[in-house]
């Protein structure tokens, strides 16, 4: 009889990739007093002539606070992205973060440019909402999706409204609504494993 053999496998080189980054980036910002942090991984009005300011609109999404802040949003995408990745592709994952992280990041200094914003929350509201998404087929809206776009944009729309917190709540609801406009244009597409 063979004995069964298991391996570790990178199953999710789009999710593993970003949480490996944004952990190294959580840990030059400890060892740089988050200078490093501030300077390259969060997102706040600049210059129009600096080249970083343009950076920051993408980049901001690897910058986290501390440990807590990291944890929360990498449980998150390491419990949803890989069945997102598995369903839409490496690249095509990759492509919906960017243009999640340039959205959240573009709107923040349009919408509140006295604000700094770092984190990758306005990616996990998209996994959450897109994850909801992962068996639209053409013509039909899933439950599923309709329920969690309603409780968690929802939720983060009442939240921005009545708490003064540190978390912004707006990136979470574009986010959140990202997902749902890639489920919609993506819907009845089959698995893009490899492309």
């Amino acid at each position: 009889m063979k004995k069964l053999k298991y391996r570790i496998v990178y199953n999710a080189p789009a999710v593993l990739t970003f949480a490996l980054l944004s952990f190294a980036v959580l840990l030059l910002g400890q060892l740089t007093n988050n200078q490093s942090t501030y300077r390259f991984f969060m997102v706040y009005r600049g210059s129009p002539t600096d080249p970083l300011t343009y950076l920051r609109l993408v980049s901001h999404v690897f910058g986290h606070a501390d440990f807590s802040h990291f944890s929360g949003n990498f449980l998150y995408i390491l419990m949803l992205g890989p069945g997102v990745e598995e369903k839409y592709g490496t690249k095509r994952l990759v492509g919906m973060m960017a243009v999640t992280a340039l959205i959240t990041g573009v709107m923040q200094v349009a919408l509140f440019p006295s604000t700094g914003l770092l984190g990758a929350s306005g990616i996990v509201y998209m996994m959450i909402v897109l994850s909801s998404a992962t068996n639209f087929k053409k013509g039909e809206i899933p439950l599923t999706l309709v329920v969690v776009a309603a409780l968690y944009i929802g939720s983060e729309f009442v939240s921005g409204m009545t708490l003064a917190d540190n978390v912004s709540h707006f990136a979470h609801i574009v986010g959140g609504l990202c997902g749902g406009a890639f489920g919609l244009a993506l819907a009845g597409q089959g698995s893009r494993r490899h492309r």
